[in-house]
């Protein structure tokens, strides 16, 4: 970072977690984000009848760690299981995908479900992932217990991905990220905003980011990666950005600051990746070179930060950082894009 930048004091708002994941920062290394020296932590064919698992969520839960997990069974068509850890690190995972009911009690299950987020909103959880409505766009389902899932109604129409849900109400209403898209490989390529009173019907919709800038690494799509995380600066939102090389796509991971308010308002936001496919398990897979951030582990009292990425389509990895080091890292590298200061209504 510039030398002459004072460090901005930075507090993540919400509850400390002291059981999280942590590794220091390695020594003599001045990245803003740092991979644990032992991942992969979920590998090639953890379970019987699944091939890989990938891009998926985490959160607590009573006193441990619950994963909402895109499995790719031996079919090859994605499914999302349960995965239970006492450390965040090692997983135990249940064979069987979970079974989701209607809100009559009926059987509701998704065709295909893959890259779940995760969160808690008052005293209930939500998964989102993306689902087969007549083509692809943003399931929704919610839990108290992990052990009922109540699907809910499909927030909007083909074609829409990567649905972030905020972990709070803003202004009374519950906050959406997404990134809508054609029947095709996202040509779109810009996350939007909406807003709703009661998960049922959406609206206010908002632009929140473009693609591309002078990072090129960006300049094909981005999408919304973990839950934004609620901090004295912002909503500091980790995301994914892709680039289409002469070799295929490359998917890298990017942060931002939103207004506190206005979410649809960019702060902030870095011009550089600070995660980009260089270890074996990012660079070789099913679908080489990506990384893809979809979850956050988070303590309000030290300000780490544990990032849960998907690796080439194959594997889960986990990377460090502290709120105050990427937040001003941000601050830093800030390259404005036109479009992203403003509230995103025209």
């Amino acid at each position: 970072m510039k030398g002459d930048l004072k460090m901005k004091e930075v507090k993540i708002i919400g509850e400390s977690l002291s059981n999280m994941p942590w590794q220091d920062r390695p020594k003599g290394k001045c990245d803003p984000v740092w991979r644990y020296t032992e991942n992969p932590i979920i590998n090639r064919n953890p379970i019987k009848g699944v091939s890989r698992i990938f891009n998926s969520a985490v959160m607590p839960y009573d006193n441990k760690f619950v994963g909402v997990l895109r499995a790719e069974p031996i079919n090859g068509r994605p499914l999302l299981h349960l995965g239970w850890s006492e450390n965040g690190v090692d997983w135990e995972i249940e064979e069987e995908g979970i079974d989701f009911i209607d809100e009559d009690g009926k059987p509701y299950q998704p065709r295909y479900a893959y890259d779940p987020r995760l969160v808690k909103v008052e005293d209930t959880y939500y998964i989102m992932w993306c689902t087969d409505f007549f083509g692809p766009t943003i399931g929704m389902a919610k839990t108290k217990d992990f052990k009922t899932f109540v699907r809910l109604e499909n927030p909007f129409l083909p074609f829409n991905r990567n649905g972030v849900l905020f972990p709070r109400k803003i202004n009374g209403n519950f906050i959406l990220l997404s990134r809508p898209s054609d029947s095709g490989h996202t040509p779109f390529g810009d996350i939007f905003l909406s807003e709703s009173k009661d998960l049922k019907f959406w609206g206010k919709h908002r632009h929140v980011m473009s693609k591309g800038g002078n990072g090129w690494w960006q300049s094909m799509k981005i999408g919304g990666g973990a839950v934004p995380i609620e901090t004295s600066e912002g909503w500091l939102l980790f995301y994914h950005g892709v680039v289409n090389t002469c070799n295929g796509y490359v998917y890298s991971m990017g942060a931002a600051i939103l207004d506190i308010d206005e979410p649809s308002k960019v702060k902030y936001r870095s011009g550089n990746f600070i995660l980009t496919p260089e270890k074996w398990y990012e660079e070789k897979g099913f679908v080489d070179n990506v990384v893809f951030p979809c979850a956050t582990l988070h303590d309000a009292d030290t300000g780490r930060i544990a990032i849960y990425y998907g690796a080439a389509d194959t594997y889960v990895g986990v990377a460090f950082t502290n709120v105050k080091d990427i937040v001003n890292y941000v601050i830093d590298t800030h390259e404005a894009i036109e479009g992203d200061q403003h509230l995103g209504r025209i």
